[in-house]
C-alpha cells in the first residue's frame, strides 16, 4: 500500500501554567485509529495544489515549500492542506484578514465562518472561495514544518505526513467537527504524557514523540525557536514488533520487523 500525502498540524497556546497543545479526540466509530488523540491533520486534496490557492499564500511560495521538504514539485500544498485541516477539524482558521491581521472569529463572524467550515468539511465549497469571499489570505508564514512521519507497513491506512508547528490565534477558539473528531482539548505535553501513561488517553508513536520533544519548552516562543533550530529532518517509518509494539530506527528488533514474516500485525 502506497502512503498517501497527509499533513498535520501541532496547535499551540501559551497558558498559565506553560505552553499547551490542542489534541483531538478521533470519532470511536471511526475505520482508523478510532478514539486515538490526534493533531488535527488529514490526507492532501487535489484543491490543495491550485495555482489561484496558492498565489493567497503569505511568505513561501511552491519552490520554497518544495525544496524545504526535499521534493521536486508540490510542496504548498502541505502547508495549504494543514491550514485546511485546522479550520475543518479544530475550528482554527491560520489565515490573515484585509488588514493583515489574523482573522478574529468572534460575534457575527464567528457564524459566518461557521457556516464557511461546515460548507468546507462537507464538500460544498473549498478553502479558495472561502478566503476569496472573505478577503483573506492564507498565513502559510506561521507554519514552520518540523517533522515527518510514514504510517508503518500492515496499517490499514498508510500517510506519508509532514507535521508543521503553529501558535493558534488569541481571537479564535477551538471546536471540534463533531464528525471525524468527538471531543478536543488544550493540554500540555507532559501532562498528555502523564494521561497516556495511565491509560487515560490513546496516542499513536508520532504523537508521542512530538509531545516528548514539546515537553522541554515553557513557552510558545521557546518552542518555535527550538523548531526553527533544527537541522535535517529525517523520515520516520516506524515497524511493528510481533507484539504490536512500534519500533524505530535504532530500537532492537527495528530490522528483524522489516521482515514480513517476522511483522506485527496494526492495534487499533
Amino acid at each position: 500500500m502506497t502512503p498517501l500525502p497527509a499533513a498535520t498540524v501541532t496547535l499551540v497556546r501559551d497558558a498559565a501554567h506553560g505552553v499547551e497543545v490542542l489534541l483531538l479526540q478521533r470519532n470511536l466509530n471511526s475505520g482508523f485509529m478510532p478514539g486515538v488523540h490526534v493533531f488535527p491533520g488529514g490526507g492532501l486534496d487535489d484543491a490543495d495544489h491550485d495555482a489561484a490557492l496558492h498565489a493567497m499564500c503569505v511568505g513561501i511560495d511552491d519552490t520554497a515549500a518544495s525544496r524545504t521538504l526535499g521534493i521536486e514539485r508540490g510542496g504548498l500544498a502541505y502547508w495549504i492542506a494543514a491550514i485546511r485541516e485546522a479550520f475543518e477539524e479544530a475550528g482554527i482558521l491560520l489565515a490573515y484578514d484585509a488588514g493583515g491581521g489574523m482573522v478574529a472569529l468572534i460575534g457575527a463572524a464567528a457564524q459566518r465562518f461557521g457556516a464557511h467550515r461546515n460548507a468546507l468539511d462537507g464538500g460544498r465549497s473549498g478553502l479558495g472561495p472561502i478566503a476569496r469571499a472573505e478577503n483573506l489570505r492564507l498565513a502559510t508564514d506561521r507554519l514552520l514544518y518540523f517533522s515527518h512521519w510514514i504510517t508503518p507497513v500492515g496499517a490499514p491506512r498508510r500517510y506519508d505526513t509532514r507535521f508543521f508547528l503553529a501558535v493558534a490565534p488569541e481571537s479564535q477558539e477551538a471546536s471540534h467537527d463533531n464528525r471525524e473528531a468527538i471531543a478536543h482539548a488544550w493540554m500540555r505535553p507532559a501532562e498528555a504524557l502523564d494521561r497516556y501513561g495511565r491509560d487515560e488517553i490513546k496516542m499513536r508513536t508520532p504523537t508521542i514523540k512530538t509531545l516528548e520533544v514539546f515537553a522541554r519548552f515553557a513557552t510558545a516562543a521557546s518552542l518555535v525557536a527550538g523548531v526553527r533550530a533544527q537541522g535535517k529532518i529525517p523520515a520516520l517509518l516506524p515497524r511493528l514488533a510481533r507484539d504490536g509494539r512500534s519500533l524505530l530506527p535504532g530500537d532492537p528488533g527495528y530490522a528483524e520487523a522489516g521482515r514480513a514474516e517476522a511483522r506485527g500485525k496494526w492495534k487499533s
